[in-house]
């Protein structure tokens, strides 16, 4: 009898473990940030299993490196990624690491969601005096709707290349999720003034903060936003000398708790600026 149970059990181990659940017939996809990972999941449903490596709290650039990552890329089918060199203080040794042919760069599982994104701020020399410059253009689109949406097309779009069998399904899922975000657009609006550093990662000078101050109180401007990343010290004096009111903001969802998703992520910045402005 122990026996007899013994090689039912081996059976059923054999039958159950390649499986590995519900989640081993779907396609894998592994996001850069949680906001590509969110987009990811609205348009593929129940025929993706979506992970980030980013969880919303880091500096898309310095994304601390973790053995897991490795892992995490060499089982993914697809890749996401912010492109324009966003992701290049880790991406490309992680993906040395995982040693995944389907994802490496050009392969048809890479997707870079910056395809279709309209490149901003693009260099025209490259020189360290002139602060963290990008040499391929400004990466943080997904801070903006129509960056956002244009990286949701780039992944309905790279997706149905990789399993045409589910085309019609990524783009009727696409149309719903752009209705969705354009929903929230509408009610969205605020126009940007200046910024306390001259150039990103240079610090700004006392005379280039004198004149923001000024500027800001002749032009009545009542908002400072602050990165949660970067140190609140020097945000919090502009703010209080121009007689404004400093908020703190998310780069990405996940970055606190009430941004869980991409659409979230970006209401609840508007919503925070818009309250704030009302309280001043």
């Amino acid at each position: 009898m122990m026996k007899h149970l013994l090689c039912t059990a081996l059976v059923v181990a054999l039958v159950v473990l390649p499986g590995s659940g519900p989640a081993a017939d779907k396609i894998r996809v592994v996001a850069t940030i949680p906001d590509l990972a969110d987009m990811a999941r609205h348009i593929g449903g129940d025929l993706l299993d979506v992970r980030s490596i980013a969880t919303g709290v880091e500096d898309i650039h310095a994304v601390p490196m973790k053995p897991s990552f490795a892992t995490l890329l060499n089982k993914a089918d697809v890749l996401l990624l912010l492109g324009l060199d966003a992701e290049h203080a880790f991406l490309p040794a992680l993906l040395e690491a995982a040693k995944n042919p389907r994802i490496i760069r050009d392969a048809p599982g890479y997707i870079d969601c910056s395809v279709y994104v309209p490149v901003l701020d693009l260099p025209t020399r490259i020189d360290r005096a002139l602060g963290d410059q990008h040499p391929m253009g400004n990466p943080h689109y997904n801070a903006s709707p129509e960056g956002g949406k244009a990286a949701a097309r780039a992944i309905a779009d790279g997706l149905g290349r990789l399993y045409p069998e589910h085309q019609d399904v990524f783009q009727r899922n696409l149309e719903a999720y752009l209705a969705t975000l354009d929903a929230a657009i509408a009610k969205w609006g605020m126009v940007p003034f200046g910024t306390i550093e001259i150039r990103a990662g240079v610090d700004p000078t006392p005379g280039h903060i004198a004149q923001l101050e000024e500027s800001m109180r002749k032009n009545n401007v009542k908002l400072v936003v602050r990165e949660l990343q970067y140190p609140a010290g020097l945000a919090e004096s502009v703010a209080k000398a121009a007689g404004a009111t400093l908020v703190e903001l998310p780069v990405m969802s996940g970055g606190i708790p009430e941004t869980k998703d991409y659409i979230g992520f970006l209401d609840y910045n508007v919503r925070t600026m818009v309250k704030a402005v009302q309280g001043s």
